[in-house]
């Protein structure tokens, strides 16, 4: 890339679950050629999504090209580690031709975006569009919806449901960001309600915001990168409930690493992790397990109660095959009650 053109940069952003490392995964093995640099921002101390984007083994895209900032919330520490990221990038002598940065399920996209507004990154980078993920099943449930209907249904249903909750909150800010927004696990809908969902959403975002359906996160590239938002540069429009705050907390949500026993099956961990998730109203599990007897390693993806997992490679030999999982949830999550549960 010449150097004195600008690298652009795809913000995808979504909630704990959405589909956001599936897209890129899809995104990365359809890439056309373009060398693509990730920086993947995650909650917790498991490195999960970054070790699994690591696994695709494309040439376009390889593991010096992922950057994983683990610290808490990107937009929290854009001085300290987002913009020293941004700009090792832009010395590399062989430039990215694209910038991905996946953002935590918990990150304000605005704040991030205004960091690429900084005078030492403006006249090298460009914000080409920022993307958001939702989970189909979970909004036709009604969960983290913009529909004031929905939202006063669920708290009718359960009184100690906070109308102002900033999971809602939350969510109409990365709704408010977006320039184009995904419908993903569309296959777990109906053409109805895929519909209807995507109604819904277009009458609440900007006229020009494109709205999209997929399953998997599989989709054209060509679709999500080349969008020409330039979206640093019209943040005026792009309306947050914390607009004029100086910072933001995420008090509200905690997570914690758990090593496990490993499973005589998969079956044996997901019927634990099911029961966990009931008991204790658990948002979100992600991790790696050695199951007993497999040479492989297990990803295991789990978003409310429902529960992935598959056989990603085998294990290294530097490693040592072991089971270890994030738990992420509101903030009293019961450490002790859950592990208890998940190690049998």
């Amino acid at each position: 890339m010449n150097k004195l053109e600008k690298i652009p940069a795809t913000v995808i952003t979504g909630f704990l679950g959405a589909g956001k490392t599936s897209l890129i995964r899809n995104l990365i093995e359809n890439a056309n050629g373009k060398r693509l640099a990730l920086i993947i921002n995650e909650f917790g101390d498991l490195g999960v999504d970054g070790d699994v984007l690591k696994g695709c083994g494309n040439e376009n895209c390889s593991e010096d090209d992922i950057i994983e900032l683990a610290n808490g919330c990107i937009c929290c520490t854009v001085a300290d580690e987002f913009l020293p990221t941004i700009q090792a990038l832009l010395n590399r002598e062989n430039r990215p031709d694209h910038i991905i940065v996946e953002t935590s399920g918990l990150a304000l996209p605005k704040p991030l975006v205004r960091a690429f507004g900084w005078p030492e990154v403006r006249t090298q980078v460009t914000v080409d569009g920022v993307i958001t993920v939702i989970d189909g099943p979970a909004y036709r449930d009604g969960l983290f919806a913009s529909n004031p209907e929905a939202v006063q249904d669920q708290r009718e249903a359960d009184e100690n449901l906070d109308h102002d909750s900033p999971l809602e909150e939350l969510f109409e800010d990365q709704l408010n960001c977006a320039d184009l927004i995904i419908l993903n696990k569309a296959d777990l809908l109906t053409e109805e309600e895929a519909a209807d969902a995507i109604n819904a959403i277009g009458a609440e975002v900007r006229p020009s915001v494109k709205l999209i359906k997929t399953s998997h996160g599989k989709i054209n590239a060509n679709v999500l990168l080349g969008i020409g938002a330039a979206a640093e540069d019209d943040l005026d429009v792009r309306k947050s409930h914390h607009d004029g705050d100086d910072d933001h907390e995420h008090d509200d949500f905690e997570s914690f690493v758990l090593d496990l026993p490993n499973p005589s099956t998969p079956e044996e961990l997901v019927s634990r992790l099911t029961t966990a998730i009931e008991i204790h109203g658990i948002l979100r599990v992600k991790g790696f397990i050695a199951v007993a007897g497999k040479e492989m390693r297990l990803v295991v993806q789990g978003v409310g109660n429902r529960i992935q997992h598959y056989y990603d490679r085998e294990w290294a030999e530097d490693e040592v095959p072991s089971s270890r999982l994030v738990v992420i949830g509101e903030h009293g999550l019961d450490e002790q009650a859950i592990s208890a549960l998940l190690q049998g």
